[in-house]
């Protein structure tokens, strides 16, 4: 296991012994199965020098009232001046809300919660556009572990918009991330 992972997981596990002693108070009559499971995710466009199209629907469900996991298929069209390829695979998350709204704690009428984020990813990339790795112009799976923090502006009883700042926590030769990779999406 990567050194760097493990103060992470630490952290989590700690906000999730506060989370689960939450949850009887916060739902005494326990929730249906329909009102944890959530859907939606993240689409990106960019167009000029560099096209960059992306699409990476989730699936999920609130385990805990703060506690949520996710998964879903990814899908990137990508072209520079250098050439063009297209990058396919999956990604899981696990996301701790730690604050669910700033103003009940300080009230300063700003209404977002605050999230720590871990996510797994593979992605299938094409050699010849990745240097070259492989000399049969194969496919390749490249493995990445990301972890972060994140804002979720509430949209209604189950809706939000989220903004994620990521750090690649495993290394790669391929440099697939800057870091911080941040993401937007949606939730509902």
């Amino acid at each position: 296991m990567n050194k760097k992972i493990i103060p992470f997981i630490l952290i989590a596990s700690l906000l999730c012994i506060k989370s689960n002693a939450q949850y009887e108070r916060e739902n005494d009559n326990g929730s249906f199965l329909g009102e944890r499971v959530f859907f939606g995710g993240g689409f990106g466009l960019q167009f000029g020098t560099i096209t960059n199209i992306e699409l990476s629907p989730v699936a999920g469900i609130w385990l805990l009232p703060r506690l949520a996991l996710a998964a879903g298929p990814s899908w990137q069209y990508y072209k520079d001046p250098m050439g063009k390829t297209s990058i396919y695979g999956g990604r899981s998350w696990m996301r701790l809300l730690f604050i669910r709204d700033l103003h009940q704690l300080i009230p300063v009428g700003i209404r977002l919660g605050f999230f720590l984020h871990g996510e797994y990813e593979a992605l299938n990339l094409e050699s010849e556009f990745w240097k070259g790795v492989y000399p049969d112009n194969s496919r390749f799976w490249e493995h990445s572990v990301l972890a972060g923090l994140g804002l979720s502006q509430s949209l209604g009883k189950k809706a939000s918009f989220n903004i994620t700042f990521m750090w690649a926590v495993t290394e790669s030769e391929y440099q697939i991330y800057d870091n911080p990779e941040i993401r937007i999406d949606f939730l509902f």
